[in-house]
């Protein structure tokens, strides 16, 4: 184990694939900052929270700078997400401004607020936990549109920050066996079989699948790899997915 000291920063870390990703930098020997607008139900004494709702812009600026003033931020990987699914009949404007803020606005502000001290120590990780969905989905008018911008704007900061030692990375899960998947989809229902039997791999994935593929791009070892976006989604991006 290096003796180095990573300090990693998981938004939306209380639960699913961002409790997962916190409980597994901590084996790594990270330490972990959780933002989430609710505090875990787990403690670590390398575990800190920080308690915001990403989706108010005041409240992340806030979030940013109590982080910041803590030490040098390594790592941030930006999980927190919701998907407000909603055919085109019923979706409104105020969907598109709330996830932007959520899924692109907050993640421009963390980054602001660690990238002097990424670019200081010639080093970082940042990670988008985005979707399949960014390559269309029904009912998926607004979530749809904010992850397909976080591929582009992922891709804009691998160019300007290449050169600082700064990764930008994107996976993208398919559908994920989490609260949000069952928020819309009963559990263990017919319709959830349906849609396993659907991707190419015959089952739905878990929340270590995508955890393991964020890992690998959070590495500090793996610096030269920028720019890319994994679909870790079972092959739903090569077929269709039934939802």
């Amino acid at each position: 184990m290096s003796t180095e000291r990573y300090t990693a920063v998981v938004t939306g870390g209380s639960a699913g694939i961002g409790e997962r990703l916190c409980r597994d930098l901590l084996d790594l020997d990270y330490e972990v900052i959780s933002v989430a607008r609710r505090a875990p139900d787990w403690s670590h004494e390398r575990l800190k929270v920080v308690k915001a709702d990403l989706t108010d812009a005041a409240e992340t600026q806030r979030a940013a700078d109590e982080i910041a003033g803590m030490g040098e931020v390594t790592h941030f990987i930006h999980n927190a997400g919701i998907i407000l699914p909603n055919l085109i009949e019923e979706a409104e404007p105020e969907d598109l401004l709330k996830l932007t803020q959520l899924h692109a606005g907050a993640a421009l502000t963390f980054v602001k607020a660690f990238l002097p001290a990424m670019k200081d120590r010639g080093f970082g990780r940042i990670i988008f936990n985005s979707s399949r969905a960014a390559m269309g989905a029904q009912t998926r008018t607004a979530y749809s549109y904010s992850k397909a911008g976080l591929h582009g704007m992922a891709r804009t900061w691998a160019l300007e920050l290449g050169p600082h030692g700064v990764t930008v990375n994107v996976v993208a899960p398919g559908p994920v066996l989490t609260d949000n998947f069952w928020g819309i989809i009963e559990k263990d229902s017919e319709r959830q079989e349906k849609l396993a039997k659907s991707l190419p791999v015959g089952r739905i994935g878990t929340v270590d699948d995508v955890a393991r593929a964020i890992l690998f791009f959070a590495d500090p070892l793996n610096g030269y790899v920028t720019g890319q976006t994994l679909y870790v989604c079972g092959g739903a991006s090569i077929g269709g997915v039934t939802l």
